[in-house]
C-alpha cells in the first residue's frame, strides 16, 4: 500500500509539472504571453479571395515586423460546410493549442454562421476589428452587355441575368440590390461560390456574367482587363482603376445600396486571457504599419478601422443582435 501511494505521488507529480511546464512555456510569471510554438490560421474561404488575401497580407507583416517572436504562421484555408466546418473546430479548440489559434472572421462569416448553425460570436474570442470593406459588380470579357444598366433593362424585358459571387455579406449585398432595382430573383439569380476568387474564375471562363466583389479579390484583373467594374455598391464612386464604375443612383431613380462589410480575427472561446491581450496588441501593431496602410487599405480601397478586442467584441456582439433581430433568429 505504502508503496503504491509513493507511485500515485509521483504520478501526480508529474502532471502538475506537466501542466506547469506547458503553462509557463508561453505564459509568463507576470502573466503575459509570448509564443513559443506554430501558430495556426484558419481562413473559411478558398485561396484567392478577399478574406484569404486579408490573412496572409497580415501574417505576412507579423513576420516581417517580428511580431510573433520568430514563429511561423500557417493559414489554412478550409471552405467545407461553406467555411462552418473550419469554424466550428476554431470555436471548440481547447487547451493550450488555443492559445495557438487564429480565425478570420468577417461579417460575411458571422450572417451564415448564426442563420445555420448553433454557433454564436460569444463561442470566440473576438480579438480586433481591421478594416471595413465594400463591394462592386464586375463584368467578364465575354459579358455581353455594355454595363449593368442595360443588364437591368434587359432582366426587366424578362431576360435571365446570371451573378456570381461568395457567400455572407456579398449574398446581403446582392439581396439589397434587387429589392432597391425591383427584379425578382427568378430573373436576376445568384451562384454562390466558396470564395470571391472561385467567383472570379466563373466570370472569366463566361460561366457568369458578372461577379459582386471587394476591390482586393478583383484589382488584378481589373488592371489586366480581364474584368470591368461596372457598378459601385456605395454610397459614392471609388477611385483609380475603379472610378469609371458608376453608384446606382447614376444609372436609374434608384438610391445607392451598399452593406459594409467589417474584416477581424477571432480565436478559439478557450483562448488564454494572456494570448488574447497579446494577439489583440499585435494586430494593432499590424494596423499602423505603413505596409498595411499602403499596399492594402489604399491599395484595396478599404477603410482603416482598427478596434481592439474589448471594443471589436461589443461591437461584433451587436452586430450579430441587430442581425439576428432583423432576420428572427433566436
Amino acid at each position: 500500500m505504502k508503496k503504491r501511494s509513493i507511485v500515485m505521488a509521483m504520478a501526480a507529480l508529474m502532471m502538475v509539472s506537466a501542466v506547469t511546464g506547458c503553462t509557463s512555456k508561453a505564459v509568463s510569471s507576470d502573466g503575459t504571453f509570448t509564443p513559443k510554438e506554430t501558430v495556426n490560421w484558419t481562413v473559411t474561404s478558398s485561396p484567392g479571395g478577399g478574406s484569404d488575401i486579408y490573412t496572409r497580407m497580415i501574417s505576412d507583416i507579423m513576420t516581417k515586423e517580428n511580431l510573433v517572436n520568430g514563429q511561423p504562421i500557417i493559414v489554412t484555408n478550409k471552405t467545407d460546410g461553406s467555411g462552418e466546418i473550419g469554424r466550428n473546430e476554431v470555436a471548440t479548440t481547447k487547451g493550450s493549442k488555443a492559445d495557438y489559434t487564429l480565425l478570420t472572421f468577417n461579417s460575411g462569416d458571422l450572417m451564415p454562421m448564426v442563420q445555420n448553425t448553433k454557433n454564436r460570436s460569444s463561442n470566440f474570442r473576438i480579438l480586433a476589428i481591421m478594416a471595413v470593406d465594400k463591394q462592386l459588380i464586375f463584368k467578364g470579357e465575354q459579358t455581353k452587355y455594355a454595363d449593368f444598366k442595360e443588364a437591368i433593362e434587359a432582366a426587366k424585358n424578362g431576360t435571365k441575368i446570371v451573378i456570381g459571387g461568395s457567400k455572407g455579406d456579398d449574398i446581403a449585398t446582392y439581396d439589397a440590390m434587387l429589392e432597391e432595382i425591383g427584379i425578382s430573383k427568378d430573373v436576376m439569380s445568384y451562384i454562390t461560390y466558396d470564395s470571391t476568387g472561385d467567383a472570379i474564375t466563373a466570370a472569366l471562363g463566361g460561366h457568369v456574367e458578372f461577379v459582386i466583389s471587394k476591390p482586393a479579390a478583383a484589382s488584378e484583373y481589373v488592371t489586366a482587363g480581364s474584368l470591368i467594374p461596372v457598378l459601385a455598391l456605395s454610397t459614392e464612386r471609388y477611385t483609380g482603376n475603379l472610378a469609371d464604375a458608376p453608384t446606382l443612383s447614376e444609372i436609374g431613380d434608384y438610391e445607392n445600396v451598399e452593406v459594409p462589410v467589417w474584416r477581424g480575427v477571432a480565436a478559439p472561446a478557450a483562448m488564454s486571457d494572456a494570448a488574447a491581450a497579446y494577439w489583440s496588441e499585435q494586430l494593432g501593431k499590424v494596423a499602423e504599419t505603413d505596409t498595411w496602410k499602403n499596399d492594402y487599405l489604399e491599395k484595396n480601397k478599404l477603410i482603416g478601422n482598427y478596434m481592439d478586442a474589448a471594443a471589436a467584441t461589443e461591437y461584433v456582439t451587436a452586430y450579430e443582435k441587430d442581425f439576428m433581430a432583423a432576420n428572427g433568429i433566436q
